[in-house]
């Protein structure tokens, strides 16, 4: 059997392992493609997927760091190691790896959600303030960034602001709305 062929049946395999739930079998069909292409784009983020599937998140880690090595100009690669890190614990080095997928794909909302929550935790409020405001641009109709922006302003003492942003998820996300009311006690009026 010649070598793309051998490779594209270890591929198969491997993905209907996955469909199948068996993660530890499809792991090694992953590992097996590394060892016939060393550092296939595919196999090396497939095996991050997966070990961090299976609660590995060390490995998950290094195979992240040697995917973003070989291919530094992979946003996606760069947000699920910043991801992994955070999860791990590893704040300080989630930060870089946050910007540097920003860098890359400046339009990654969920980039630019984790990097807020990240900010938040470091009680750096202004600067999650502008990671969130850049997060529902780019998302409008999502809850969570105005829900993390409602709170920043209000961790802030800017209640003003989390007025605003309450009064604005009323519109299309009620049940948010008063659900951040009841969490900061702010009483927001339905404007016209």
């Amino acid at each position: 059997m010649n070598h793309a062929l051998a490779y594209w049946y270890l591929k198969m395999q491997a993905l209907v392992l996955l469909v199948f739930g068996r993660q530890a079998a499809a792991l090694e069909k992953f590992t097996q493609m590394l060892l016939a292409r060393p550092g296939d784009r595919y196999a090396l983020a497939s095996r991050a997927h997966v070990l961090a599937q299976l609660g590995e998140k060390q490995g998950a880690i290094a195979a992240l760091r040697e995917l973003v090595a070989r291919f530094p100009d992979t946003a996606a690669a760069w947000f699920n190691l910043a991801y992994m890190l955070e999860d791990a614990g590893g704040h300080a080095d989630a930060e870089p790896a946050f910007r540097r997928a920003l860098e890359i794909e400046p339009k990654m909302d969920r980039a630019w959600y984790g990097l807020a929550l990240l900010l938040i935790r470091d009680r750096r409020f202004d600067e999650a303030v502008q990671a969130l405001k850049k997060n529902t641009e780019l998302q409008p109709m999502s809850p969570f960034g105005w829900y993390q922006l409602a709170r920043v302003h209000v961790d802030r003492q800017d209640p003003d602001e989390a007025v605003k942003v309450i009064r604005h998820l009323k519109r299309f996300e009620p049940k948010v709305a008063a659900q951040l009311e009841r969490e900061t006690g702010l009483s927001v009026a339905q404007s016209s």
